[in-house]
């Protein structure tokens, strides 16, 4: 007998869901709040925009095609058809529902509702409640429902990670009923969710862990979703087949074991763990995802509140290679960890998890999207005087542009909620809440951040007793946050969750008046090394520095077209700031306090930079940009010049050098080589990931201005091989013979490579073969170098 889950109500996303347990706070829909706020508004309206500029049936055509009906339109390209199909499709149902809600645009429910009714003729065709776009998934799927697995961290069975691919469609319908409120989205979604039960039925628990090595998305937190929803528990014994124990036990003992890991990977697993948590109460995976929060909250990301680089977590206490490397926090790590910022406050509502929400959504989620047409950025380089790219919507579909659509969706989703009857005011953002049921609009006034206050006004229909509960910022001093009610002073004191909770009868038009000074401050990074970044509140500031070198600053439909792949300026020419103390309190010029645009004239060491603007990192684009700093006395500048050169010089003489390169065993960068291989395995190894084997494995690298002259090859001086060869266009290039002479070290070779194998090759197959199938043989970095 199947077991039902007990089930009441509570808001999610915007709108009534099913639990086992009362959460501790509510969210109101997204409906409920309207935006009054210039730059957010803005920033919606250009979202509206490009998801308008998208076609339906070419985002539907992977799943026609799939379920054996004729295409309406062609597929677009890009990741849709380097084998992510459908991916983008279900954030477009998610944008829809989301955008829907906050707008009531009709255009969007009535695309909803097309996608919905072509998703369902494909599910009818198929006959066994599976749609997908994955190519050739029909096939695919029965074998993984056989337990024939072939896992790497991006591939299963060949396919580039298809339960992460499927997951934004569960994702996808579950806003589109519980957001959006469209009955067939339920439908689809249940005949979808058994035909997963079935897919792992017969799986072994060993069996389900070995395929979760491969990136697989919030697949238990939808699935908990599903259970919530329909009230059957089976769904949620299935999420927790679908969580991760080799992430989920490391936090359950309160260690962090993420160095090296793709970071994206991993926070949607964190999420379900959370989610399951919420259904089940389940404290010790709260604390779990708690912990996860925490360390990768204080001690992995950085000021705009991001963080990886190469979209890997970087080690906690050295941050060099994220400030001298040009891939810097992607974008799709800040909307997921807002998500587990949302769920762990309405679990426990407590004003720090709205500080980095509000952090992240001013910082990095509306510095992501180009202020004029709305394209989204993948990557954020950190390095100095490096620069964004941008999407375009017919030919970028990556998987920031599926969160981006989703992003600039839902800005009213956390600036209030309520526990019972009281309220929380959680951002300070121009808007309307309407809460019908209790009959009460709260209307907020403000030009924040260009305004350091902000006015709250009550409309009741009738006097009510409740508390109001309103965020005191990390940035606000204790003793500077004044509150007026009606004119009239009250005491600004903290509750223990750091909201100031103003309890009172309440009548109509009650007025409540903020003032919430700010400050410019330095914050490091978190390993504390001598690169700073300004804040004036919570708000970012960078300089522009030039508008030169910005290739492919719109993106084309390449593979790596994401990647700001323009000439790195050396750190030697980098603006330095002059302090006897690294963490001193800036005084800046006021150039425009109402724009919030500062000058730093006087700790800029170079002439030619003194006049550089410090302005909102949001409002800085289609520019080279300063957002950390070098800072040193004047004293040690030439020592730490020789320093910051020294670090730069393991990454720009390379980088400069370099026509293509793969990292192994990083999920992005093998994936966009076209690798291939057999009995081969990936891993890390001294915060290192490396590809190694014991047959062979390839990848293609790009050399289309033919230029290309030598291999460079990184390995391990203590490993050993005698039978590794290396093949370039399937002619031998090197045998390579490994001593384990070289020390406790890592160690670079470069191969010269012939000109007959160069002949007007594009393109060079590199294949490293281990013919005495040996123990498997690391190799950690390729460079084609010029």
């Amino acid at each position: 007998m199947i077991r039902k889950i007990i089930i009441y109500s509570f808001f999610f996303v915007g709108t009534q869901f099913t639990a086992q347990a009362q959460q501790k706070a509510q969210l109101f829909p997204l409906s409920a709040v309207k935006l009054e706020d210039q730059l957010f508004l803005k920033a919606q309206q250009n979202n509206l925009k490009y998801i308008l500029a998208l076609e339906p049936d070419r985002l539907l055509a992977p799943f026609l095609k799939e379920a054996g009906l004729k295409p309406k339109a062609a597929m677009y390209g890009n990741w849709e058809t380097s084998g992510l199909g459908g991916q983008t499709a279900g954030h477009y149902l998610s944008s829809l529902a989301l955008m829907y809600a906050a707008t009531g645009e009709p255009e969007l429910l009535k695309r909803l509702d097309y996608m919905l009714n072509e998703l369902a003729l494909c599910q009818q065709k198929n006959a066994n409640g599976y749609v997908g776009g994955v190519p050739d998934g029909l096939a695919m799927w029965a074998d993984v429902a056989k337990g024939k697995l072939e896992v790497a961290n991006f591939a299963l069975n060949k396919k580039w990670v298809p339960w992460y691919n499927i997951h934004k469609l569960y994702a996808g319908l579950i806003d589109a009923y519980v957001i959006a409120q469209r009955p067939e989205a339920k439908q689809i979604l249940v005949k979808l969710s058994d035909w997963c039960l079935n897919i792992i039925a017969n799986l072994s628990d060993e069996q389900m862990q070995n395929m979760l090595r491969c990136e697989h998305g919030g697949m238990n937190e939808v699935l908990a979703d599903v259970a919530a929803i329909t009230g059957d528990d089976k769904y949620l014994v299935a999420a927790k087949r679908f969580s991760h124990q080799f992430i989920l036990e490391p936090l359950l003992q309160q260690k962090d074991a993420l160095t090296g890991l793709h970071a994206n990977t991993q926070i949607p697993k964190v999420i379900g763990f959370m989610r399951i948590a919420e259904l089940t109460q389940n404290d010790s995976w709260k604390n779990a995802s708690k912990f996860f929060w925490e360390t990768v909250v204080n001690n992995r990301s950085v000021v705009i509140g991001g963080n990886s680089v190469r979209e890997h977590f970087n080690k906690t206490d050295d941050f060099a290679e994220l400030i001298y490397h040009k891939e810097g926090p992607e974008t799709c790590n800040s909307y997921n960890m807002l998500k587990l910022s949302k769920h762990l406050f309405q679990d426990q509502p407590q004003a720090g998890y709205l500080d980095f929400y509000e952090k992240t959504t001013y910082n990095h989620i509306l510095a992501s999207q180009h202020p004029e047409h709305g394209g989204f950025v993948y990557l954020t380089p950190m390095r100095a005087q490096h620069y964004r790219v941008y999407s375009k919507p017919e030919l970028a579909f990556w998987c920031c542009v599926g969160t981006g659509i989703e992003n600039h969706a839902k800005y009213g989703e956390l600036i209030y909620a309520h526990q019972q009857n009281d309220v929380f005011v959680n951002l300070f953002i121009a808007s309307t809440l309407h809460w019908k049921e209790k009959g009460l609009t709260l209307k907020q006034e403000t030009k924040f951040p260009f305004q350091e206050s902000s006015t709250l006004t009550l409309q009741l229909a009738k006097p009510q007793s409740f508390t109001l509960y309103i965020r005191k910022p990390y940035w606000v001093k204790s003793n500077q946050l004044a509150v007026l009610v009606n004119q009239k002073p009250v005491e600004a004191k903290l509750a223990a969750n750091g909201y100031v909770a103003i309890k009172r009868n309440w009548k109509n038009n009650d007025k409540i008046s903020l003032t919430l000074p700010m400050e410019t401050q330095l914050e490091s990074l978190p390993d504390h090394s001598s690169w700073v970044a300004f804040r004036h509140g919570p708000i970012v500031l960078a300089s522009a520095t030039s508008k030169q070198d910005l290739e492919g600053l719109i993106a084309d439909d390449s593979r790596k077209g994401h990647i700001a792949n323009g000439p790195l300026y050396s750190v030697a020419d980098a603006p330095v700031l002059i302090s006897e103390q690294k963490n001193f309190k800036p005084q800046l010029e006021i150039i425009d306090k109402d724009k919030l645009i500062f000058g730093a004239a006087k700790y800029i060491h170079q002439d030619k930079y003194k006049n550089l603007k410090l302005i909102p990192f949001f409002n800085l684009h289609d520019a080279r940009y300063m957002l950390y700093w070098p800072v040193s006395s004047i004293q040690s500048l030439e020592e730490n010049r020789k320093k910051w050169l020294a670090e730069e010089q393991k990454v720009l003489p390379l980088e400069t050098a370099t026509i293509d390169f793969v990292a192994p065993g990083e999920q992005q960068s093998e994936v966009d080589h076209a690798f291939e291989g057999q009995e081969t395995e990936n891993g890390l190894f001294r915060d290192r990931r490396f590809r190694a084997t014991k047959a062979w494995f390839s990848y293609e690298l790009k050399n289309e201005n033919k230029q290309a002259k030598k291999l460079r090859v990184t390995y391990y001086g203590a490993d050993v091989a005698k039978g590794l060869q290396i093949f370039v266009n399937d002619k031998m290039l090197q045998k390579v013979v490994l001593n384990g002479d070289k020390g406790e070290k890592f160690f670079d070779e470069e191969y010269i490579i012939p000109a007959d194998i160069l002949e007007n090759a594009k393109s060079l197959k590199v294949k490293f073969v281990n013919t005495e199938n040996a123990r498997p043989v690391k190799v950690f970095f390729i460079r084609l170098l010029k």
